[in-house]
């Protein structure tokens, strides 16, 4: 019997190994077939408990299908943080950490001035706008940043593989592993964010457009430890993402789990979460579908107040001003940032025009490649995670 049930094991082993796996690629299925699959979901819990069953499933499988099952070792981060720029009401360096050991993370470290007491601190991913000045170097995300760190916030903006400094350095996008790195870079970046001695851990956020909003819920699905989560223009049913590095794992459907960016998303529960969404995208049917469906978990915790969306019927993809006018008063309120001196009371907006937006080598961490520490893993290497 011992002999039957050790062959019977090995065969399941095996087949499970060999199973090929299934990649939810772009509009993997209609707009129609998402509302069905997000019936199917919905039927698997009809409480709370049924519910965080079905969210640790969910989890695993994100973190089995993305290579980070066990989750890897937190490797020494060196942080290197540098090139301080002073600004009105805040200031900016250049900052790069070791996600792996030899792969480092860049990006731009924006710090409020004249504030007391420890503070919250936000994680700025980007998408994937291409140019010498695309990514986090874009003006539109200096000025996301920069209004944060006016309103009190440590802010943090890092560039995806491929783009920003770590394009200019070599590295590619098409990289095999880049959900794979930019999923447990964005969870090392918490580990930054943690590190810094003003930091209230407790008061962590995220929010990124696009393939930023990708790596907003995938962060949040993963890591507790964000408190507060706005994914811009991404969260669709129907659209699992464009690129390799948001849809090239099977983190969506195996033969055993199907889930789509909607629930991911709403594993952020019960913690406030903000759906910003508009006509002219993926996003579009936000109002009648995925956000009804985050609402119908939120109510398992008794926290529909911490769940929100402002969809733009008439805006197209991006994280432009109107957008991130809808996100500003959301960390206000979920974050605890001070808006005095920001907010214009009598236009109800957020006033962006004491930013300075820095040209793009100001922006750099490193000019070339001779200048990284001498251990830095040449560009296009396959990175270690054991």
């Amino acid at each position: 019997m011992n002999r039957l049930f050790l062959s019977l094991t090995l065969v399941a082993v095996s087949a499970a190994a060999a199973e090929k796996p299934i990649l939810c690629r772009g509009h993997y299925h209609s707009e129609a077939e998402a509302i069905k699959q997000l019936a199917r979901m919905s039927s698997t819990h009809k409480n709370l408990a049924q519910w965080k069953a079905r969210a640790s499933a969910v989890r695993q499988q994100i973190l089995t299908g993305s290579k980070l099952s066990p989750l890897p070792k937190r490797t020494p981060l060196k942080a290197i943080i540098k090139n301080k720029r002073t600004y009105k009401g805040y200031t900016v360096e250049s900052a790069t950490f070791e996600a792996r050991p030899g792969f480092f993370v860049y990006g731009n470290l924006y710090r409020p001035l004249g504030r007391k007491g420890k503070r919250p601190g936000i994680l700025c991913p980007h998408g994937h706008a291409r140019g010498r000045a695309g990514g986090r170097l874009r003006p539109d995300q200096q000025n996301r940043c920069a209004t944060l760190a006016r309103m009190g916030a440590v802010v943090f903006s890092y560039d995806m593989i491929g783009y920003g400094d770590s394009e200019h350095l070599g590295w590619k996008h098409s990289h095999p592993q880049a959900l794979t790195l930019q999923t447990w870079s964005s969870v090392r970046a918490v580990d930054f964010l943690e590190s810094l001695p003003e930091i209230d851990k407790k008061r962590i956020g995220v929010t990124g457009c696009s393939g930023g909003g990708t790596q907003t819920f995938l962060l949040t699905a993963i890591d507790d430890r964000v408190a507060v989560s706005v994914p811009v223009v991404m969260v669709s049913a129907h659209f699992f993402g464009g690129c390799h590095c948001e849809s090239g794992m099977p983190i969506h459907k195996t033969s055993k789990l199907e889930t789509n960016n909607a629930e991911i998303a709403t594993l952020a529960a019960p913690r406030p979460l903000k759906l910003i969404s508009v006509g002219g995208d993926w996003t579009k049917n936000n109002p009648k579908v995925e956000y009804p469906y985050a609402q119908s978990v939120y109510k398992y915790f008794g926290a529909l107040d911490k769940v929100a969306n402002t969809h733009f019927p008439n805006e197209k993809h991006g994280y432009e001003f109107i957008k991130r006018q809808a996100m500003y008063p959301f960390m206000v309120k979920h974050l605890g940032l001070d808006a005095k001196g920001v907010l214009d009371k009598k236009t109800g907006k957020y006033d962006e025009t004491g930013n300075t937006i820095e040209p793009v080598d100001t922006m750099r961490n490193f000019m070339k490649l001779e200048d990284m520490p001498k251990h830095a893993l040449k560009p296009g290497a396959m990175v270690s995670f054991k």
